[in-house]
C-alpha cells in the first residue's frame, strides 16, 4: 500500500512538474509571437465623399513614450517628428482616415535611475551609449552586412495607418459651434514599427479650430498611450555590429533585470492644417 502510494506520490509530482513546465513554456511562446512583417503602409485614402484633406506641421508635433521600469524610467522624445496626413469628415467624423509617421532618427532617451525600489529617482539625464544602443535595438543605423541603408531607412519610421474612428463623442461637428469644437474617439488601424504591423486603436482628443464654418486647423492628441511591447515588434537588445544578441525577455531576466521594461506605450501629439 505505502509503495503504492509512493508511486502515484510520484506520478502526480512529475505530472506537476510537467504542467509548470509545459505553462512556462506556453507563456513564452506567447511573449514572443511577432507581429507579421510589412514594407511601408499604404497611404490614406479618403473613406467617403465630403472628405477634407489635411496636413499634419511637423513643428508642432511630438512622439514620445516612457518605458517604466523598478529601477529605471526611460523617456523616449522625437520632437517635431510627425508627418503625414489625414481625411476628415465633418459630417461624419467616424468615416476620417489618416496614416502619420514619426522619425525615429529624432528619438531622443532621458534616463532616471534610482539605487533600489524604495528610493528616489534622480534627474534626468541624457546617455548617449543608451541612445547608440536604442539606435542599434530598431536598426535604424546601416551596418556592414546586418542592416543594409535600405533596411535602415525602412525602419526610420514608426507608423500609425488609421482606418476609421470609433466611440465618436460628438460625430457631426455640424452639430456644435463656436471656434473650438471639441471631440473625443477611438483611432482604429495597424502601427507598424521596425519592419512588422499589427492592430491597434488609441483614443484621441480632436480640437477643430474654425473661422466662421471653416475648419482651419485641428489639434490631436492621445489621451491614452498606444501600447507597444517590444518583443512583439522584434525589437531586442544588439550589438555594435547590429547583431542580435538576446531576446528582451532573456536579457530583463539576467542583466537588465529591474533596469529596462518590455514596454513602450506611445503618446502623439500634432496640429493639422488643411491642404
Amino acid at each position: 500500500m505505502r509503495k503504492r502510494n509512493w508511486i502515484r506520490l510520484t506520478v502526480l509530482a512529475v505530472c506537476a512538474s510537467l504542467g509548470a513546465c509545459n505553462k512556462q513554456q506556453e507563456e513564452a511562446k506567447q511573449e514572443t509571437v511577432l507581429a507579421p512583417t510589412a514594407a511601408a503602409l499604404a497611404p490614406a485614402q479618403p473613406a467617403a465623399a465630403g472628405a477634407q484633406a489635411f496636413q499634419v506641421d511637423s513643428a508642432s508635433s511630438s512622439f514620445t513614450f516612457l518605458m517604466d521600469s523598478p529601477l529605471e524610467k526611460i523617456h523616449g522624445e522625437a520632437l517635431q517628428s510627425v508627418q503625414g496626413e489625414l481625411f476628415v469628415n465633418p459630417k461624419d467624423l467616424s468615416k476620417s482616415t489618416a496614416l502619420v509617421k514619426a522619425d525615429l532618427k529624432q528619438l531622443t532617451l532621458y534616463q532616471q535611475k534610482r539605487a533600489d525600489e524604495k528610493g528616489e529617482y534622480g534627474e534626468r539625464k541624457k546617455s548617449d551609449l543608451q541612445n547608440e544602443h536604442a539606435r542599434d535595438w530598431l536598426q535604424i543605423t546601416p551596418k556592414d552586412a546586418e542592416v543594409t541603408a535600405a533596411q535602415a531607412e525602412q525602419n526610420r519610421y514608426a507608423e500609425f495607418k488609421i482606418d476609421k474612428l470609433d466611440n465618436v463623442s460628438v460625430n457631426d461637428l455640424t452639430q456644435l459651434s463656436g471656434a473650438e469644437r471639441k471631440v473625443t474617439a477611438t483611432a482604429s488601424g495597424e502601427f507598424r514599427l521596425h519592419g512588422r504591423k499589427a492592430p491597434r486603436s488609441a483614443k484621441l482628443e480632436l480640437t477643430f479650430k474654425y473661422a466662421g464654418d471653416q475648419i482651419q486647423a485641428v489639434d490631436v492628441k492621445t489621451v491614452e498611450p498606444l501600447p507597444v511591447t517590444l518583443e512583439e515588434f522584434e525589437v531586442h537588445p544588439r550589438d555594435a555590429a547590429g547583431k542580435f544578441v538576446k531576446s528582451v525577455t532573456d536579457a530583463l531576466a539576467s542583466n537588465l533585470k529591474g533596469k529596462v521594461a518590455k514596454d513602450a506605450p506611445v503618446m502623439v501629439s500634432f496640429t493639422a492644417r488643411p491642404k
